[in-house]
């Protein structure tokens, strides 16, 4: 089996309702003319990543009208969604969220972000997230076919523990959207991907939002998708794009034959335990 990614990386702009149906635009070129089956979205990608503007478009899972909007193109289009991330608003706080939306338009999976980040390279921390988030508790994964996919959103791709239990519970493929500054992109964006890829023998997708030089926290771009040898099999520019990949299953087993790190783990000395799902 092969799937096909698509990673929008979409500019984000003031208005959500113009966020909204530019991601719906996208996400229809990415079935009907790109023909993908997975299709994803960047971290945050329905506001601009500031603080206000985050809280202003705070809403419910799955009422609220991003939901609706992914829930409606997930259906009309017949594709798997991973809607990026939104700001989810429940019991009175506030989560950074990604949900995934099957063909037929339900709601397959919801993922709060586990790791939040108040760091920058750049020296400037534009939004606090441990003030403005309550971090999230559980792993959250899907199936597309017989291949398990695991999500995390953007810091959480620092922790390779928090990617090896996605591997240990049987995911093939890692997905984070993700808002990365560019002097962190520069440094870290590709070395993080491939060494997910690397560590988990599987096939690693960040996505990013579109540059845009004007916004309070300046996105990376470069969207890419990486294999299980670490070998970037497409990256973007850093402008607006629809980023397609073709990623060939069976070459999970090849590559776990030829380097069978996960049967030589010294079991008596360390293991992973894996204690929320």
């Amino acid at each position: 089996m092969t799937i096909k990614i698509a990673l929008i990386q979409l500019r984000v702009v003031e208005s959500k309702e113009k966020n909204l149906k530019n991601a719906t635009d996208l996400i229809r070129i990415s079935k009907k003319e790109k023909e993908a089956n997975v299709v994803v979205l960047p971290e945050c990608f329905n506001a601009p990543y500031t603080v206000d503007s985050l809280k202003a478009v705070a809403e419910t899972i799955p009422e609220g009208p991003t939901s609706r909007a992914l829930s409606n193109a997930a259906r009309d289009y017949g594709v798997y969604v991973v809607g990026g991330s939104i700001v989810e608003s429940s019991g009175g706080q506030l989560y950074n969220s990604c949900t995934v939306w099957g063909p037929e338009g339900d709601l397959l999976a919801t993922y709060r972000k586990v790791h939040l980040c108040d760091s920058s390279l750049s020296g400037k921390t534009t939004v606090p997230e441990t003030k403005l988030f309550t971090a999230g508790s559980d792993f959250a994964t899907f199936t597309v076919g017989e291949t398990k996919i695991g999500l995390g959103i953007c810091w959480d791709m620092r922790f390779p523990e928090f990617a090896a239990a996605y591997r240990t519970l049987g995911c093939d493929l890692l997905i984070y959207p993700a808002v990365c500054d560019v002097p962190t992109g520069e440094q870290h964006w590709e070395l993080l991907a491939k060494a997910r890829a690397l560590d988990n023998q599987a096939f690693v997708a960040f996505c990013s939002p579109a540059r845009d030089t004007h916004a309070k926290l300046i996105p990376y771009g470069h969207s890419l998708v990486v294999d299980p040898w670490g070998t970037v099999i497409q990256r973007a520019t850093e402008f607006q794009e629809i980023v397609v990949a073709d990623l060939v299953l069976k070459e999970l087993t090849h590559v776990r034959h030829r380097i069978p790190v996960f049967g030589q783990k010294r079991d008596d000395l360390y293991e992973l335990k894996v204690k929320s799902i």
